[in-house]
């Protein structure tokens, strides 16, 4: 039985301090977990790149929030659902590639990431997504989409 991730669809959101015009900007990946094998002891992995740039001098510390899933209104899990049925699957989105930091807007056990971003020198935070093993569901493409924001 083999199961397969479309994509994580990523939504944008830029956020400023009143008063300062938004001069940083956020890309973020689609990320594929690829074929799911249900019966398989391991889960599946994947990973992305987001990219975040500003113009601005000196240069802002930028924090980077990922929000709730879109399906399960919550980061732990996060789910996505079968495109064309009612079945799930859970995953997270790390900040690390051992899976021990739920990436996150800052609260109910998440974190976020910061740092400082230098003018035309894009800042580029890996995220990394881990589907546990041993979901049993039906075959098909699975989504969510997700929204990060950036405050700076």
């Amino acid at each position: 039985m083999k199961t397969s991730f479309a994509r994580l669809l990523v939504a944008l959101c830029v956020l400023a301090l009143p008063g300062i015009a938004a001069a940083c900007n956020v890309i973020g990946p689609n990320l594929s977990f690829g074929p799911y094998n249900p019966l398989s002891a391991f889960g599946a992995t994947t990973s992305g790149t987001i990219s975040v740039d500003c113009n601005l001098s000196p240069p802002p510390t930028v924090r980077v929030q990922i929000g709730r899933s879109a399906i399960s209104g919550g980061f732990q899990p996060r789910r996505m659902r079968h495109t064309t049925g009612t079945d799930t699957l859970a995953y997270n989105l790390y900040t690390d590639a051992g899976g021990t930091s739920i990436w996150g807007d800052g609260t109910a056990g998440t974190t976020t990431l910061s740092d400082k971003v230098q003018k035309n020198k894009p800042w580029l935070p890996t995220v990394y997504g881990i589907m546990p093993p041993g979901q049993d569901v039906s075959v098909g493409s699975y989504t969510d989409t997700i929204t990060i924001s950036i405050f700076f």
